[in-house]
C-alpha cells in the first residue's frame, strides 16, 4: 500500500492531424464562506466520462480538504477491519482493506500530478501539509498491529486455497505489511516509523529544492550573435524561454534535468557551450550556495541504511532488491560488470575518434576535447560521416504529427486501439489534449491526457501515471496521463522535435499502454504495479515502433508540406540513429553504479555532505567508469530518480528491462511486428496482466525463452 506521493514512472490519415480544442480549468482561490457553500468536487464522484476529475470545478483549496477526508474514511474503514468480531477471512480483511482508501486515492493522484506538473507556490504549500499527514496514516496502518494480525491470520489460513488474483492480491498485502516492518519489535518499531517520517520530510525538500535549482541555473544569453550554430527556430525559443523566466536578458538556455544538455550539441560558441555544460553539473551542488542537495542525499542514504538494517539486511540494495526480478545485487553487479568488460574499450576508441576529428577540423593539433565539446563535435562528425543534421530532420517531426501518425497509429495496428479527441473534458493546463480510446470491438477503454511542453512549474524529465487505475472490482477504467519537457514553439510556429524526443514519446506511451491495456480485478495489481526491473519493460519496448519503416513514413512527414520524409534522408536518418553509441550506454552505465554505492553503504560509512562528490568519484573509479568525457547521465546532486522518485538502487532497471524489451522487440519482428495477432499475444501475456503472475514467467511464456538474453543489447545499440 502506497500512501504517500505516487511515484510517476516513463490514428488517422497519413496527413491530417487533429485539432487541439480543450476546455481549461480556472483555478482561482476561494474564500472560506464560498468554500462551505459548495460541494468539494474531490470528495464527490465525478460525472465527467469515466470518472475524470473536473479540473473546471476544482479549486486548489479544495486539495486538502479532499485528502483529509480521504485519509479520515480510511481510519474509518481499517478500524471497522480491526473490530470486526468474525473469523478473518479474504472477504472481510484483505478485500476490506483494498476497499478502505478510495477517496484517498482518487485524491491524492489529481492533487500529486499538479506537484509534479504545475507545482505552483500554492500547490506547494498544500504539499508541505500533507505528505507529513500520508506518512503519519502509513505508519499507522503499517504498524497496526491488530490489523496485520488479522491479514496474518488469512494469509496462514486461507494461503493454500486461493487461486489467481485473490491469492496474489493476499500474498502482496502480506508482504508489503513484513516488508514495512510489521514484524519487527516494539523499539525497532518505533524507530521506524520515525525514519520514514524523516525520509518523506526529506524527499519533499529535495522536491522543492531540486527544480528550483534548475530553474535558477538557466544561461542568460545578451546577444543573438553568441547563439550562432542554432536553428532560427532555437533562438526564437530561447526568446521565449528568456520572456517566461522573467526577461533577465534577451535569451535564455533552460537547462534539462540531465547532465548533457542538447543545444551543446549546435552552439558554435565554445565558452558558452561551457557556461551551458556547467550550469548543469553545478545545479545543486552548492556552487550557489542557495542550491545543494548533498546534506538531504546523505541524510537520506544514511536513514535507507538504517531502515535494511532493522529490517535485517546488510543494506539497502539488499532490501530493495529483494522484491525485484534481479533479486540481489550481486546479481545486478553481475549484469552490469559483463557490460561494462565490453563497453570500456569502444568507449576508450569512441573519444579518441572524436578529439581526432575535433583537432582536424579546429586546426589545434594540441586540442583537448571536454565534456562540453563531445556533442558539438561528435555532431559535426555524423554530418560529414552520414551527411544528417537534427536540423534537417526535425522539420519532419512535429509533435503533433509524431503522436497522432506515429504513437497512436501503431497502437492503433498492434493492438486495435482507436483514439478520439474529446474537447469537452477540463484540463490542469491549456497545453493538454484528452483522447477517448476505444478498443478493437469499439467499446471505450481508457482516456489518456498529454502534457508535452515544459513550463517553470513543471519538473524536468517525462513520465506515465494516472488520475485513476483499471480495476474491475471497482468497475473502474484507467485514466492515464503523459508528461512530457519538450519546448513549445512561439505561437504560430510548429513544435518540432529531435529524434531523441520522439523516442521519449513512443517510450512514455509504452507505459500508458501498460495502464490502458489492463485487465486486472484488483487495483492494487493493476497496470504498472510491477517490478521496477519490469515496469520499464513495456515502455522501452514500445520504442521500437518509432524507426519500424511503416511507422516512422507515417508521421515523419515535413510540418509544411505534409510529404514524407524522403527516402535517402530517411535512410541516412535511421542510419545514423546508433552512431557512436559509447555515450548513451556509458552515461546509463555510470548513474546506475552511483545509485548502487549510494545504497550499498551501511549507516556508518555514509559520508558528510562535503565529501559526497568524493564518493561518488571514487565509485566510479572502482568499477572503471571515471571518464570526464561521459560522465553519469545523472549526478548524486541531481539524482531525482533516486532522491525524490522510486528509483532508490533500481536505477539498473532501465539497462536491465532494455534486455527485455529487445527480446520482445525480435520475437515481434519474426511474427511480424505490426501483425494484431502478435500484439494480442502480447496483450493477453503481459500488458493486460498488471501484477498479477510472476514477472518472468509472462516474459517466458511470451518469448518462449527461459532467461532473458543480454548479448542481445549491445546488439541492439550497436556494439
Amino acid at each position: 500500500m502506497k500512501l504517500t506521493k505516487v511515484c510517476p514512472l516513463c490514428c488517422g490519415g497519413a496527413a491530417a492531424l487533429m485539432t487541439i480544442g480543450l476546455t481549461t480549468a480556472v483555478m482561482m482561490p476561494f474564500t472560506a464562506c464560498q468554500q462551505a457553500q459548495r460541494e468539494n468536487p474531490l470528495t464527490q464522484e465525478s460525472t465527467l466520462p469515466f470518472g475524470a476529475p473536473d479540473f473546471s470545478k476544482i479549486q486548489t483549496a479544495d486539495y486538502l480538504p479532499a485528502i483529509e477526508e480521504g485519509i479520515r474514511q480510511q481510519r474509518e474503514n481499517i478500524q471497522k477491519i480491526v473490530d470486526c468480531q468474525d473469523s478473518a477471512t479474504f472477504e472481510n480483511t484483505i478485500l476490506a482493506f483494498e476497499e478502505s482508501g478510495r477517496l484517498l486515492d482518487r485524491a491524492s493522484r489529481t492533487f500529486f500530478a499538479l506537484v509534479e506538473a504545475d507545482k505552483t507556490p500554492e500547490i506547494g504549500e498544500i504539499e508541505k501539509k500533507v505528505q507529513p499527514m500520508l506518512t503519519d496514516l502509513e505508519n499507522e496502518i503499517m504498524f497496526n498491529k491488530q490489523l496485520f494480525g488479522r491479514i496474518r491470520q488469512v494469509y496462514e489460513r486461507q494461503h493454500d486455497t486461493l487461486q489467481g488474483e485473490e491469492l496474489k492480491l493476499l500474498e502482496e498485502t502480506y508482504k508489503e505489511f513484513v516488508r514495512k516492518g510489521a514484524l519487527l519489535t516494539d523499539d525497532k518499531m518505533e524507530r521506524m516509523k520515525q525514519i520514514n517520517r524523516r525520509i518523506a520530510d526529506l524527499q519533499q525538500q529535495w522536491g522543492d529544492l531540486l527544480p528550483s535549482a534548475t530553474n535558477e541555473a538557466v544561461v542568460w544569453v545578451d546577444k543573438a550573435e553568441e547563439l550562432a550554430g542554432l536553428s532560427q527556430a532555437d533562438i526564437a525559443q530561447c526568446e521565449n524561454d528568456a520572456k517566461s523566466r522573467g526577461s533577465k536578458a534577451p535569451y535564455a538556455i533552460v537547462i534539462v534535468n540531465t547532465t548533457q544538455q542538447p543545444l551543446l550539441a549546435s552552439l558554435d560558441n565554445r565558452d558558452l557551450r561551457r557556461r551551458v555544460y556547467e550550469a548543469s553539473i553545478h545545479r545543486a551542488d552548492g556552487t550557489n550556495p542557495n542550491f545543494n542537495t548533498f546534506s538531504i542525499v546523505c541524510e537520506m542514504a544514511k536513514l535507507r541504511a538504517e531502515q535494511a538494517e532493522l529490517m535485517g539486511y546488510p543494506n539497502y540494495a539488499a532490501y530493495s532488491l529483494e522484491k525485484t526480478m534481479a533479486k540481489t545485487p550481486e546479481a545486478v553487479y553481475s549484469f552490469l560488470k559483463s557490460l561494462i568488460a565490453q563497453y570500456r574499450p569502444k568507449a576508450d576508441a569512441e573519444t579518441k575518434a572524436i578529439e581526432d576529428f575535433a583537432r582536424q577540423t579546429s586546426g589545434d593539433a594540441a586540442f583537448q576535447l571536454q565534456p562540453y565539446d563531445r556533442f558539438y563535435y561528435s555532431a559535426k562528425m555524423k554530418k560529414q560521416l552520414l551527411n544528417v543534421s537534427d536540423d534537417e530532420v526535425k522539420p519532419y517531426f512535429n509533435v503533433d504529427s509524431v503522436l497522432i501518425n506515429g504513437v497512436f497509429y501503431a497502437a492503433s495496428r498492434v493492438y486495435g486501439l482507436t483514439f478520439s479527441e474529446r474537447s469537452d473534458i477540463p484540463t490542469y493546463n491549456p497545453d493538454m489534449r484528452v483522447f477517448e480510446v476505444a478498443d478493437k470491438d469499439g467499446k471505450p477503454r481508457a482516456l489518456f491526457y498529454t502534457d508535452y511542453f515544459r513550463r517553470p512549474t513543471k519538473r524536468g524529465g517525462a513520465w506515465m501515471d494516472g488520475f485513476q487505475k483499471q480495476c474491475r472490482q471497482w468497475n473502474q477504467l484507467p485514466i492515464i496521463f503523459n508528461v512530457c519537457n519538450n519546448a513549445k514553439a512561439p505561437d504560430g510556429q510548429p513544435s518540432l522535435l529531435t529524434w531523441d524526443e520522439v523516442t521519449t514519446m513512443f517510450h512514455e506511451f509504452g507505459h500508458a499502454l501498460h495502464g490502458i491495456l489492463s485487465d486486472c480485478q484488483y487495483n492494487r495489481l493493476s497496470g504498472t504495479s510491477v517490478a521496477r526491473d519490469f515496469v520499464e519493460m513495456p515502455s522501452q519496448f514500445n520504442e521500437s515502433f518509432a524507426s519500424i519503416p511503416e511507422v516512422f513514413d507515417h508521421y515523419a512527414r515535413h510540418y509544411q508540406t505534409g510529404q514524407p520524409m524522403p527516402a535517402d534522408l530517411k535512410e541516412r536518418m535511421l542510419g545514423s540513429i546508433n552512431f557512436q553509441p559509447c555515450y548513451a550506454l556509458g552515461e546509463n552505465l555510470a548513474a546506475t553504479c552511483v545509485d548502487l554505492a549510494w545504497h550499498m553503504l551501511a549507516p556508518g560509512d555514509v559520508p558528510t555532505p562535503e565529501k559526497a562528490m568524493q564518493f561518488e568519484t571514487e565509485a566510479l573509479r572502482q568499477v572503471g567508469l571515471l571518464d570526464t568525457q561521459i560522465p553519469p547521465r545523472y549526478s548524486t546532486s541531481y539524482f531525482n530518480h533516486v532522491w525524490g522518485g522510486g528509483y532508490a538502487a533500481g536505477y539498473y532497471s532501465y539497462l536491465w528491462t532494455e534486455v527485455l524489451a529487445v527480446n520482445i522487440a525480435d520475437v515481434f519482428a519474426r511474427r511480424g511486428a505490426l501483425k494484431p495477432e502478435t500484439g494480442q499475444d502480447m496483450r493477453d501475456k503481459i500488458l493486460s496482466r498488471g501484477n498479477t503472475g510472476d514477472l518472468m514467467q509472462m516474459f517466458t511464456d511470451f518469448t518462449g525463452m527461459q532467461q532473458p538474453d543480454a548479448t542481445s543489447l549491445l546488439k541492439a545499440r550497436g556494439l
